[in-house]
């Protein structure tokens, strides 16, 4: 077996070394290139330009997407700005001048700034009783952020809390707490989702999510709370 793979080298090497050192073989080997291409010419002429037509697509969108975001962020400004007054019909509305939230997801779809439009969107919907649409558009917003998104998964855990869905909300809790867990917020998200996990009637599962907070965030707001409620659902498992 090596014999034979020796030869197929040995035999590979010189074919390469005549072509190098004869010219009518290397000619002939142009040859049948020239003779391909002149056979074919329509399918790699096609080829050639369906290939330069994706690559300036593509570029184009880049370019053509990077442009809308920066109009966008500042279309959006004053809708933040709204929205941080409490001026919650105008953020999502907008004021006849500016744009609101909704115009920007539907103008600027596809962009950075209409992605986090969808987070305010969803906020506004969940503060105004409008659970199901809250829900629509926090499932829509995505985002690497160290706060936002956790509470985006926060705001959706409530949402469907709001419709009655604790499983779904248990969900949306647990991504939360997952998110980055940090000492800031997450024992937060731990304290709704003991409660959505009691709703449930999943009392040890309550009972760990209180515990870790006993035990993790001990200076955290939620402390008090979590001792006191985990001591009752303790009770209450014993019966």
């Amino acid at each position: 077996m090596a014999k034979k793979e020796i030869s197929k080298g040995a035999s590979h090497d010189q074919h390469e070394h005549e072509l190098l050192e004869n010219p009518e073989a290397i000619r002939e080997s142009l040859g049948k290139g020239e003779a391909f291409l002149k056979k074919n010419s329509r399918i790699v002429g096609g080829l050639i330009i369906a290939a330069i037509v994706i690559i300036a697509g593509v570029l184009f969108f880049q370019f053509n997407n990077a442009n809308k975001d920066k109009q966008a962020q500042a279309d959006m400004f004053q809708a933040v700005y709204y929205f941080e007054q409490d001026s919650l019909s105008l953020a999502m509305e907008g004021d006849g001048v500016n744009e609101g939230f909704l115009e920007i997801i539907e103008e600027y779809s596809g962009t950075n700034s209409a992605n986090l439009a969808h987070y305010y969107t969803g906020a506004i919907y969940l503060a105004e009783g409008e659970y199901q649409k809250a829900v629509d558009h926090l499932r829509k917003f995505s985002a690497d952020d160290f706060f936002v998104q956790a509470k985006a998964f926060s705001l959706l855990g409530d949402a469907h809390m709001e419709l009655g869905e604790t499983s779904e909300a248990i969900r949306a809790y647990e991504k939360a707490v997952d998110y980055k867990e940090n000492k800031f917020f997450t024992p937060m998200y731990l304290n709704k989702l003991a409660i959505a996990f009691e709703k449930a009637g999943e009392l040890d599962n309550a009972i760990e999510a209180y515990d870790i907070i006993e035990k993790k965030y001990p200076e955290s707001y939620e402390f008090t709370f979590a001792r006191k409620h985990k001591a009752r659902l303790e009770g209450l498992a014993s019966k």
